[in-house]
């Protein structure tokens, strides 16, 4: 029951996510009958369920515009290698790293991208080539504005506001499914008036392999073709090649990138609400045996989509089993029901996906971000979203990381702080010999904080006898922390003050060893423990007056 209800949703998605991505909609029918069906089978998370998400629209309509449907389809293939390399390199739990800010901008950035494609099948608008950039959409569509055809402006929103109150009634049946319907017969009657309200057989149509041509979705399975010789109406084949993959390398790599990031959030969300646990690395495996199988069917990109597979789970999913069904469903949808599936109109599909771009842009959640994040999380979030909107994905979630780690770096490195603590009677209970000083620190000791803190010590170098240093407090330290304490010690040496080193936790003495740091037991002491510190510091006469160290030459 599970599978036969998240397969009634996915069938109008499916076709919807296809238009947007600048397909005809059978493809996306064909993505989740294959890789839905596979990744299922193959796949490391019990609950998802996988087919077109609305995330990889803003990739994959350029890639459409430039390399056609066989681009495409490249593409993916390529994708579903680069996912089994990273489920192979067990790089599934490092995902989950990214920052949330990076990932509630550019998924905010990719619903605003998204709604926008819609206002032209939405109002109906002549436009007859989108712009690449999205100042250039938002400039055609403004001055296509003013041509708006009421009659698609009525049945995209009719079909909004239906999705919009359905919930208020509390039915297990999901809001967009009504909606179309509404929406279908409202075309319906007003294209037997003559209206002529675009939709989906008014709008594409097709070719079979055996010369029969048709309009709207043809009901037939899936075939095998090679993925570079598929074409649509007015798109020319392409020759496998090398140049041409190396083209494609960097949208594949996106694809790759987000199919991993979504697929995994969605196990995540699905393991807090069942409080199983998933695969990461086998789900990896499956979404990209299901990338790579099912282009040669027609299939574009497939990742797993969150609010299919919350509604899987919701309809009493308990295996892969449901997801599987769900595939089944939509084949049969597509032999049995393509005729009246091409009554659908393109303003409810428009609407639709519009609905889908709201929800998955979390407005909620990103807003109690900007309101209650430290400025770094805003500052990550308004980059990511920016540069989603304005160029691609890719830079924005590059930058998005880039920016995220060094700003998580700098807080890190500030704190890090170094402390007097020889006069703290907790920890030093001897009386520190005149000339002598003890300092904690507490804080990773890399390469960002390192320098800053041995910078500190060192102007203290001069003017004592000797410096104990506490370092129970630092769990990490890496090679620019070596290179910056070897720097400390020869400073000490230089200016003859004795170095005491007490305390080491286990990574950073495993760093020192395997750097082949070796202290020289007379300027500089490695103790155990502080107390053994202190007992040798306790045995110190009381020092001479030190005279600095001062070249001859330089008097």
């Amino acid at each position: 029951m599970a599978g036969i209800s998240v397969g009634i949703i996915a069938i109008p998605l499916a076709m919807a996510l296809a238009i947007a991505s600048g397909v005809a909609p059978q493809y996306g029918l064909y993505t989740v009958i294959i890789a839905g069906f596979l990744i299922a089978l193959t796949g490391g998370s019990r609950y998802s369920v996988s087919g077109p998400t609305a995330a990889f629209v803003v990739i994959l309509y350029p890639i459409v515009q430039q390399y056609g449907l066989a681009g495409l389809l490249m593409a993916s293939i390529l994708a579903g290698f680069m996912l089994i390399a990273m489920a192979l390199l067990r790089l599934g739990r490092y995902i989950e790293y990214i920052p949330e800010s990076v990932t509630l901008g550019f998924t905010g950035g990719i619903a605003v991208v998204i709604a926008t494609l819609q206002l032209k099948d939405f109002m109906g608008l002549n436009i007859v080539d989108m712009p690449e950039h999205f100042t250039g959409k938002i400039m055609a569509l403004a001055a296509s504005a003013p041509d708006f055809y009421l009659w698609s402006l009525i049945v995209g929103s009719v079909t909004l506001a239906v999705m919009l109150i359905w919930p208020r009634f509390k039915t297990p049946i999901p809001p967009h499914l009504p909606a179309v319907i509404i929406g279908s017969l409202i075309a319906m009657l007003a294209n037997q008036q003559g209206l002529n309200v675009a939709t989906i057989g008014s709008t594409f149509s097709f070719t079979l392999s055996d010369g029969t041509s048709g309009v709207g979705i043809p009901s037939v399975l899936p075939d095998f073709q090679w993925p570079w010789l598929r074409t649509q109406p007015g798109e020319s084949a392409l020759v496998f090649s090398w140049p041409l993959m190396q083209d494609l390398l960097a949208a594949a790599f996106a694809i790759a990138m987000l199919g991993a990031i979504e697929s995994l959030l969605c196990a995540v969300v699905l393991d807090g609400m069942t409080g199983k646990k998933h695969s990461a690395n086998s789900e990896l495996l499956g979404q990209g045996i299901g990338n790579i199988i099912a282009p040669f069917f027609g299939g574009i990109t497939a990742t797993a989509a969150i609010a299919r597979s919350a509604a899987n789970l919701k309809s009493g999913a308990k295996t892969p089993i449901a997801s599987m069904i769900h595939a089944i469903v939509v084949l049969v949808a597509l032999i049995s029901l393509s005729g009246i599936l091409a009554y659908l109109p393109m303003a409810s599909m428009a609407a639709l996906l519009m609905m889908v771009a709201w929800n998955m842009s979390e407005a909620p959640k990103a807003l109690h971000l900007l309101r209650t994040a430290p400025r770094s999380d805003i500052c990550v979030f308004l980059v990511c979203f920016s540069l989603t909107v304005l160029f691609d994905m890719v830079i924005a979630i590059t930058a998005g990381i880039v920016l995220a780690s060094l700003l998580f770096m700098k807080e890190i490195a500030e704190m890090t702080i170094i402390r007097d603590i020889s006069k703290n009677n907790k920890l030093v209970d001897v009386d520190v010999p005149g000339g002598w000083i003890v300092f904690k620190i507490n804080g990773p000791l890399f390469f960002a904080a390192a320098d800053r803190i041995f910078g500190e010590l060192s102007l203290l170098c001069g003017a004592q006898q000797g410096i104990v240093l506490y370092l129970d407090g630092v769990s990490v330290l890496d090679s620019g922390g070596v290179a910056a304490l070897n720097k400390f010690v020869d400073k000490c040496a230089f200016t003859d003050t004795q170095l005491y080193l007490a305390d080491f936790q286990y990574q950073p003495l495993k760093t020192l060893a395997k750097a082949g740091f070796r202290p020289d037991k007379k300027a500089c002491v490695v103790y155990p423990t502080l107390s053994e510190a202190l007992i040798a510091l306790s045995m110190i006469e009381e020092p001479k007056i030190k005279v600095p160290n001062i070249e001859l030459s330089k008097i």
